[in-house]
């Protein structure tokens, strides 16, 4: 029997600030576009890119491989598109995770 992992989300930007995609589904561009205020053809165009793979859209990235919706505040990390944020950063940790996120994650211990 495995062991539930703990976790509760300190909202550090670990998990934003990890090089990688952040794939968007079909149905989350609009939600994001509307968010911003923006159309969802200029979402797609100003905040996106086509994978490598070319099989979905990924939200653009920093140079540091941090995610452009990222913003450091004096109160900590904040997402730009928390309301609408990809399924991809909902479900991090407890159902996708990367080697060693424990250690980068303040949220790791779930105390």
């Amino acid at each position: 029997m495995t062991e539930r992992m703990q976790f509760r989300c300190r909202r550090c930007g670990a998990c934003c600030r990890w090089h990688g995609y952040v794939r968007l589904e079909a149905d989350e561009t609009a939600p994001i576009a509307a968010l911003l205020g923006i159309s969802e053809e200029e979402f797609i165009q100003h905040h996106t890119r086509l994978t490598a793979d070319r099989s979905a859209l990924s939200l653009l990235e920093n140079a540091d491989g941090s995610c452009v919706f990222l913003e450091d505040t004096p109160a900590g990390s904040a997402c730009r598109i928390q309301a609408a944020k990809p399924r991809q950063c909902r479900n991090f940790p407890l159902v996708w995770n990367f080697p060693g996120w424990e250690k980068e994650c303040a949220g790791a211990a779930g105390e």
